[in-house]
C-alpha cells in the first residue's frame, strides 16, 4: 500500500516513513503545496497524510483540489493546529480523520489502517472471496485450509486486485503502485509480469481458481 506524506518538517516526515515502511507501506513525500498538487495529479495513493500549514498554500486547499478532481483517497490531517474550526473544516471538505501533533507513530499507523480498511474493504480486517481468505492485519493469506506465503509486493498486488474487483487495472497503474514515482523512468513492465506470474502460481498451487484475468493490451482484472 502506498502513502503520500504532505509535510514540510523533513525529520517528522522521515520518521513517519521509517515507521510505515516497517508496517509494509511505501511512502512518498511532498513538502510544499505545489509539490503536493503535482503528486496528486500524477499518481494515486491508498492514504494521504496532510499537514495544514504548507509553504505556498494550505492543506485545506489540497483537500479542495482532491474534491474538485473527484479523488477518493483516504486523507488524515496531521497538524499542530488543533482548533475545532480547523478540524471541522477539514472533515467537512473530505478528510477522513484528524490527528494533532505530537502523536505516537503506532496511533498514526492504526488510523491509517482504519481509513484504508474502511475505504477499500468495507471496514473489515478479514476479506473473504470464495475459497480465499485474507487477514489485512496479520498480512496472511489462506486458500481453503492452505496457507499461502506471499512476498510483500505479491500481498500488495493481491489487495489491490481484490479491492478493485471487476475493474481493469492498467499495466502503468500497476507499475506506479509497485514502484511509486520512479515508475515513469522504468524501461519496461517485465517486473510486473514476474510478480503477477508468481502470485497466480502460488494461489493456483493452493487450489485457488483463476480469477485474475489478463485484459490483452490493457492490463488485468480480478473476477471473483
Amino acid at each position: 500500500m502506498k502513502i503520500l506524506i504532505i509535510e514540510d518538517e523533513p525529520h517528522l516526515a522521515q520518521n513517519i516513513a521509517n515507521y510505515m515502511n516497517s508496517e509494509n507501506y511505501r511512502c512518498e513525500f511532498a513538502t510544499t503545496y505545489a509539490q503536493a498538487i503535482v503528486k496528486i495529479d500524477s499518481y494515486s495513493y491508498d492514504c494521504i497524510l496532510l499537514d495544514l500549514m504548507l509553504p505556498g498554500g494550505s492543506g485545506l486547499q489540497v483537500l479542495n483540489h482532491l474534491k474538485d478532481i473527484g479523488r477518493q483517497e483516504g486523507v488524515i490531517i496531521i497538524s499542530a493546529k488543533n482548533s475545532i474550526e480547523d478540524k471541522v473544516a477539514g472533515l467537512q471538505i473530505g478528510a477522513d480523520d484528524y490527528l494533532a501533533k505530537p502523536f505516537h507513530l503506532s496511533e498514526l499507523a492504526a488510523r491509517i489502517h482504519s481509513v484504508v480498511r474502511r475505504k477499500q474493504f468495507g471496514n473489515t480486517n478479514i476479506i473473504e472471496q470464495n475459497e480465499l481468505r485474507i487477514d489485512t492485519l496479520a498480512k496472511s493469506v489462506r486458500v481453503s485450509d492452505v496457507d499461502v506465503n506471499l512476498t510483500k509486493k505479491e500481498f500488495d498486488l493481491l489487495l489491490l486486485f481484490v479491492g478493485n474487483k471487476g475493474r481493469v487495472i492498467s499495466k502503468s497503474a500497476l507499475a506506479e503502485h509497485l514502484s511509486g514515482d520512479i515508475a515513469d523512468m522504468l524501461d519496461s513492465h517485465d517486473f510486473i509480469y514476474a510478480h503477477i506470474k508468481n502470485l497466480k502460481k502460488k494461489l493456483s498451487d493452493a487450489g485457488f481458481g483463476n480469477y485474475l484475468k489478463t485484459v490483452y493490451g490493457t492490463g488485468y482484472k480480478w473476477e471473483a
